[in-house]
Order: C-alpha cells, then structure tokens, then sequence
C-alpha cells in the first residue's frame, strides 16, 4: 500500500455501515495474484494485436475487417485499462508488469503508463476527491447536460492529441527548455478535466517516465515515417485511429458511469460521500466487463479500497452487499444505461451538492 492509499485506509463510520467493519469483513482480499494479472493483461493484448493484423490484412468491404476491428477494440480496451491497476502499484512493484505493459500497449496506443501515474493517485487522496484539484473529476450534475455529450463527442479528438503531443511536442520541449513545464502541466496527463493542471511532482510510480516519453515518440516517428516512405500503410494509422477513438468512447462512457458527479465545490467529502458519489454496476458477468473491464464495474467499492486487487472487487462487492444490504447497494445501478440515465438526470434537475470551502474565522 503507498502513502496516498494508506491516507484512504478506512476509518470511521458512515450512514448505515462501519467502514472498519466492511474492511475487516473484506481484508483478506487484498492481495494480487500475478498469475492472474499476467495471464488476462497477455491475453488481451494478444489477441487485440491478433484482430487488429486480421483487420489491417482484410478489405475494408471484408465482415473480416469489421470482425477484426471490433475484437481489436474490446481487447486493446482490456489491455489498456490496466493503466488503471499500474497507478496503485506501490513503486518498484512488479516492474516487469510496468515494462511488458508499456511495451505492449502504452507506448503503441499513445498512452505510456505516466499520464496516469499520479493523476489518478490524486484522485484518492480524501481531501483532493471531487474538489477542483481532482483531475479526474468534473460536476456533470451541476451543469446542463449538453457537457456530458460533448465529453463523449471530446474522445474524437483524444487519439489526435496524443499524436501531437508525443510526435511534435515532445521532441520541441527538449529542443526549447521554456516549454517543458507547459507540456508537462497541460499535456500530459490522463484526466476529464481540461482545466487541469497537473503538479511538477504529479508522478509516484513512474519515475523512469523520459523513457517512456522517449519511446512514444519514437514508436509515433516510425509509424508516420514509415507511412511517408511507403513501407507502412496509411490504413494501419487509419485503423490505430478509429479503434483508438472507439476505445476512448467506450472509456468515457465507463467514466460517466462511474461516479454521481454531484459535488463542484471545494471542501473535501467525508469518506462516506465519496461512497455514495461512486457507482457499482454489478450487471452481468460476461456482458458488464466489456464497457467495465478488469474491476471497475464496481468502482464504489474501489474508492473504499483502493489497494485490493481487481480480480478480488467482485467477492468483495457480494460479501459486503450481502453484509449490509440497502445501505450498501445505495452505490449501485443496475446497468450502463440506468447510470448514464441518472447521471443525465441530475444534470436535468440540477441536483448539485454544491461544498464550498469554509472561510478561516481569523481570516
């Protein structure tokens, strides 16, 4: 457990459950099982590089192609959202994961694994959640809903920005000391907040992350060389783009699922409140994972333990639920649609749980 987790351990109570308890009930669950990891992580990454050959190599007109296509999107999302399990690594935690993941899927998607490193850590520091400093999260219920579409509408854009920013700006901000900071602050970072700016010392685990930086822009040099020369077709990048894009609509989706989005203010929430601003989607087995995959269907219980593995939620999520009953199954939604429907919703009726922050007595 690092320090930002250890600052989330659970402590006090709540409205209609102890959150000791429920970590006593489930702590036996929180340690990884590297067979497990290894084994989905490598198998999604295989057999999305597998479909996206299949594609790449079938006609457009071919139900190859658009079979390939749709494989390589759902598998590379898999891979990809174990960028998420990589920023709850304590440091120097099975680094070879780290290594395997960045080769295999970070660095070929665009999304070295430091753009979230930190940025999501802060995310689980209690006092950081839901306030403006959160990256990762934005009021949707405290605006119209027509920010919600364009958000969705924005992962258009995301697999562009990218290319850009380790295709052009990397190798300008080394050539022009000046612009380093401004790259770093407002470019490289994995968040939903476009006004976030990310801290000088907004890494934890990546510390080797100019390397990563590094083999981006020389994985993105290669492929538009490659495509310039002739030696690589324009389909491959044409194809990188749009199975990108559809992976970051899926990721935003998830992301609205994820949480109630009702708090704007600045004052931290109590643990219990960020609970209950989280969503669990419980759904089905087999179809929930595919919008949700490696655990984050059951984000709520996540936010309660950050550091429990994310092959161990579901267990954790049906003894807690069974434990508590209502009082936990508060957090829940019975599908993708009934959460975005709610979240829609809220943003309609303006149900904004507006916390502003106190001002000093003395000031």
């Amino acid at each position: 457990m690092d320090k930002h987790q250890a600052q989330a351990a659970p402590a006090g109570d709540g409205e209609g459950f102890s959150i000791g308890e429920a970590y006593r009930q489930v702590k036996h669950l929180m340690q990884p099982d590297a067979r497990i990891y290894w084994a989905d992580f490598l198998a999604s990454a295989v057999i999305g590089w597998s479909a996206f050959a299949l594609a790449l190599f079938s006609p457009v007109a071919s139900p190859w192609f658009w079979a390939g296509a749709v494989v390589a999107t759902f598998a590379f999302y898999r891979a990809a959202i174990f960028i998420h399990e990589l920023s709850h690594f304590r440091r120097g935690f099975w680094p070879g994961f780290r290594i395997a993941w960045n080769l295999l899927i970070g660095i070929p998607l665009l999304v070295p694994s430091f753009t979230y490193d930190g940025v999501h850590t802060e995310h689980h520091v209690p006092d950081l959640y839901g306030t403006r400093r959160d990256g990762e999260y934005v009021a949707f219920a405290c605006h119209r809903p027509l920010l919600i579409i364009g958000y969705v509408l924005f992962s258009l854009l995301i697999p562009a920005f990218f290319l850009i920013r380790f295709l052009l700006l990397a190798p300008l901000s080394w050539l022009i000391p000046p612009l380093r900071p401004l790259v770093w602050r407002h470019a490289s970072s994995l968040s939903i907040d476009l006004n976030y700016e990310r801290a000088d010392d907004a890494i934890w685990s990546d510390v080797n992350w100019r390397w990563q930086e590094v083999g981006a822009f020389l994985w993105a040099a290669f492929v538009v060389g490659g495509i310039w020369l002739g030696f690589i077709p324009l389909k491959a990048l044409l194809l990188w783009y749009g199975v990108a894009v559809a992976v970051y609509t899926l990721n935003a989706l998830r992301t609205l699922a994820a949480h109630a989005y009702r708090y704007g203010g600045a004052e931290p929430l109590s643990r219990m409140e960020q609970f209950l601003d989280s969503v669990d989607v419980p759904g089905h087995p087999l179809i929930t994972p595919l919008w949700a995959p490696v655990g984050l269907r059951f984000h709520a219980t996540h936010h309660l333990f950050p550091s429990m593995p994310y092959h161990n939620l579901p267990k954790a999520w049906r003894i807690l639920s069974a434990r508590y009953g209502d009082a936990y199954l508060a957090a829940s939604r019975r599908s993708l649609p009934h959460a975005l429907l709610c979240l829609w919703r809220d943003a309609r009726a303006g149900n904004c749980r507006r916390k502003e922050m106190r001002l000093n007595a003395s000031a």
